[in-house]
């Protein structure tokens, strides 16, 4: 999965409804995408991660 769905999932799991803007279709696809896209726990334990 691409790295902007997995930050805009990211943002929508702690409550935030990011505004995008996009160029192509294909782009509007992929936002749209990430609404729908639910992180599990361990997946959101490692974005929460501080950097070694």
């Amino acid at each position: 999965m691409p790295r902007s769905q997995v930050v805009l999932a990211w943002l929508v799991s702690r409550g935030w409804r990011p505004i995008v803007g996009v160029s192509t279709l294909e782009q509007l696809d992929s936002a749209l995408a990430s609404a729908a896209l639910e992180l599990t726990e361990d997946e959101l334990a490692l974005l929460r991660a501080e950097p070694l």
